[in-house]
């Protein structure tokens, strides 16, 4: 299975979109630490994030491209996660989604 794209859509200005991607990861590391050993995150340009997560011993890499009225991420499974493909994705789009057209 190759890798798996999401596309979440938004009505923000870029600046808007990263902060509020900023903060989500913030809240994410505090939220699912108990779950999650790690998250790394680092912007490669203005509109390009790279989010490591280790979770259960796994390592998901995923590319974040903020486009003007979506967001696409774009991530590679492995092993036994590919199994969770679909619940993953709903994840991303619910937790996402929610993070963009929540009140700012």
């Amino acid at each position: 299975m190759g890798p798996i794209e999401v596309r979440v859509p938004h009505h923000l200005d870029s600046a808007e979109v990263r902060r509020r991607l900023e903060r989500g990861i913030e809240r994410a590391q505090s939220e699912f630490g108990d779950r999650v050993s790690r998250i790394e995150t680092a912007w490669r340009s203005d509109d390009e994030l790279t989010v490591e997560v280790e979770v259960m011993g796994m390592t998901i890499a995923s590319d974040l491209t903020l486009e003007p009225e979506a967001i696409v991420v774009r991530l590679t499974l492995p092993g036994m996660a590919r199994l969770f493909a679909g619940k993953i994705r709903a994840g991303i789009e619910e937790k996402l989604g929610g993070l963009l057209t929540a009140p700012a």
